[in-house]
């Protein structure tokens, strides 16, 4: 098995710093900023709080980047997290955090931003929301039958159309994210002038307020979805196997590219409530084309939806890199189907495992029950995010030989905050959705038979 395994191709390193930190800002910033800001006012109620909230999720996110820092230098392989919760816990709790990712958690990001790519591009073309078949199965809402529309279609497309993308080489891949991913900045930069110093604000809007949840309960439900915003930050762990001088690239990728996506997503708000009251903005389901529509009227709102579809362009691709590079990993521990874990002759790609993800990804676009399937893994993803921090301290301890070419700023204190973090997100997560995180957990562990399964298969 190990002569087999080492004379097969394999991954190669071909992403520079760019195409690392691309990858953390490009996935990081996808359709988040343009939509939960009006959930966040509503449960915090004044703009200075929704500030306060942006700027202690950011931390924490930061928290997460650096603790993650020194895990990516000293162990840069295939799959992120996987490898670093296989390394500290044993390969059951890799296999779960890849289960997971593969089910449910990449698969269903993938699946949401492609219908909210194809949700944007229908104020251009609302025949893209029409029905262009009806599948006579009880399997659509309320036990009706499933009605596909013309834009599922599009967003399989387009899944498809980016798998195609990576299958043909992550150098390939890698530079179509750092050129969406600057188009991207540029046009939310934009965005930020225009607010900022379109004459149409005023800085009394930052001390409006509205009715609110309040307290601590509306802090950590508004922190919940600002995390939701900032949630993609370690995806460039996964490619760490493909990424030159890893060592030093993936530490400065990861921090400067989450210190860059705070600044961003600040900047942002700032805009937003300068020109928007608290009441405006808890009104709006799209903040941000609200406010161009005050400076610039229908041109600008329409602009917004551009700039949204090429956000949400660049994370899917960002998503579609990373992602494949778990279910690869765990295939070549023999933890999944060992075709999975094969790497292609000519474009030096897990071709088989971005091809399997991404057909799964269009099944779920399919199925329209995606956003159910990802509220249920919150719970248990947060838990796996928690336990990768915390391998920092067991690893540190577990393995003291280990070479650590980037050690964790602020250790211990900065691994803790992020695992105190997680923790709170996991306790409010159950407080307030108890049913979906029962089931999401239950989800989880249907991997287990899978994992013995492949285990039994691999040791035998």
């Amino acid at each position: 098995m190990a002569d087999d395994k080492a004379a097969q191709p394999g991954l190669r390193r071909v992403l520079g710093v760019w195409s690392a930190a691309s990858i953390v800002v490009g996935t990081v910033i996808g359709s988040g900023i343009f939509r939960v800001p009006k959930e966040m006012i509503g449960y915090v109620g004044s703009p200075e709080v929704v500030f306060a909230v942006w700027i202690f999720g950011g931390l924490l996110t930061l928290a997460g980047a650096l603790t993650y820092a020194e895990l990516a230098a000293a162990m840069p392989e295939a799959g992120g997290e996987y490898v670093y919760l296989r390394e500290a816990y044993g390969p059951l709790w890799g296999f779960l955090y890849g289960w997971t990712q593969l089910l449910v958690a990449k698969s269903g990001s993938i699946a949401t931003l492609a219908t909210i790519f194809y949700v944007y591009l229908a104020n251009f073309r609302p025949e893209l929301m029409h029905a262009c078949y009806t599948l006579p199965v009880p399997i659509g809402p309320k036990g009706g039958p499933l009605e596909i529309c013309y834009g599922q279609l599009l967003a399989i497309a387009l899944i498809l159309v980016l798998a195609l993308v990576n299958y043909l080489g992550v150098r390939f891949g890698g530079g179509v994210q750092v050129s969406v991913t600057v188009v991207k900045v540029g046009l939310i930069g934009a965005l930020i002038a225009i607010g900022l110093g379109g004459g149409h604000g005023t800085a009394a809007n930052y001390t409006s307020s509205i009715p609110a949840v309040g307290g601590a309960a509306g802090f950590f439900a508004a922190l919940v979805a600002a995390l939701w915003a900032y949630d993609g930050w370690n995806n460039v762990s996964m490619v760490s196997s493909e990424i030159r001088n890893p060592q030093r690239s993936l530490p400065r990728a990861l921090i400067a590219g989450t210190a860059g996506v705070i600044a961003i997503y600040l900047l942002t708000n700032l805009a937003y409530f300068y020109v928007l009251s608290a009441h405006e903005v808890a009104s709006s389901d799209r903040v941000a084309a609200t406010m161009m529509r005050v400076i610039l009227g229908e041109p600008g709102a329409a602009a917004v939806s551009v700039a949204v579809m090429v956000s949400v362009f660049a994370a899917m691709n960002g998503s579609i890199l990373s992602g494949a590079r778990v279910p690869y990993a765990m295939a070549r521990d023999g933890l999944f189907f060992r075709s999975v874990g094969r790497v292609h002759p000519v474009h030096h790609t897990p071709g088989i495992s971005i091809l399997a993800l991404n057909v799964w990804a269009a099944l779920l676009v399919l199925s329209g029950r995606f956003e159910q399937l990802y509220t249920y893994v919150i719970f248990a993803s947060w838990i796996l995010y928690g336990m990768t921090g915390a391998a920092v301290l067991v690893l540190r301890w577990k393995r003291p030989e280990l070479e650590r070419p980037y050690r964790t700023l602020g250790y211990p204190w900065v691994p803790v905050l992020f695992v105190l973090g997680a923790l709170c997100v996991v306790l409010f997560t159950l407080r307030q959705f108890p049913r979906e995180s029962l089931l999401g957990l239950g989800l989880i562990l249907a991997g287990l038979p899978f994992y013995f399964h492949w285990r039994r298969r691999f040791s035998g």
